[in-house]
């Protein structure tokens, strides 16, 4: 299991980075980003703090454990602004918080993040045609998701992301420890989201790749 949307204690998630990182060890997986929710308020902050923890601790782990950020809430017009911030922290792997139909997230959030070349647009909910076709156009992925609530429109991001040619990944946005899953758990939830068996290995395929980008960033 490829895990890149988590949380921690430095955002709203129950465990210190090291916890959630061995939890995700134990249970098979080889990569997890820690995203935790930044803006302006905290970025500076959180994400090196999370660069920090996760550097002291790369020699003892087996799996890759990468620093992320996911931009949260954030008014369209500087998500630019904090996605560029959030890189030159140190964060490999940025995520933003997308358009999910259970928050109220700002219109024009999804256009933004993509246009701002994030790594992953979480939960993006009833994502227009136009968005989709930038996200293909960037290479921006959309995300699948084990999340209670935000993974009501699994079902339209799949469907609409492969008529388009989009790229998708399967995360939790774990907040506790119970919320990360097996690959087993995760082959069900994309079936269940009705991607056919044959595209399944594609999407952890779309997973390793952007680890394997992050480990290519300074």
């Amino acid at each position: 299991m490829i895990d890149l949307h988590t949380h921690s204690f430095l955002s709203d998630g129950e465990l210190i980075p090291s916890e959630l990182i061995r939890r995700a060890e134990f249970i098979g997986y080889k990569a997890i980003a820690i995203t935790d929710h930044v803006d302006s308020s905290n970025i500076d902050y959180v994400v090196p703090k999370i660069v920090r923890a996760l550097k002291k601790i790369k020699e003892f782990i087996s799996i890759e454990a990468i620093p992320g950020a996911e931009i949260t809430h954030v008014p369209p017009g500087i998500i630019p602004e904090i996605v560029k911030e959030a890189r030159n922290l140190g964060a490999k792997i940025v995520v933003v918080h997308g358009e999910t139909i259970v928050e109220p997230v700002a219109a024009g959030t999804n256009r933004a993040a993509i246009e701002a070349f994030a790594d992953i647009l979480a939960h993006p909910g009833l994502i227009s045609e136009e968005d989709l076709l930038l996200a293909k156009e960037k290479g921006v992925t959309l995300e699948i998701t084990s999340r209670k609530g935000h993974s009501l429109s699994n079902g339209y991001v799949a469907k609409e992301a492969i008529r388009f040619g989009v790229p998708l990944c399967i995360n939790t946005d774990a907040h506790s420890p119970s919320d990360l899953i097996t690959k087993d758990f995760a082959i069900n939830i994309l079936l269940a989201s009705g991607i056919e068996k044959n595209r399944i290995a594609s999407v952890f395929e779309n997973s390793k790749a952007i680890v394997e980008k992050s480990l290519t960033r300074e």
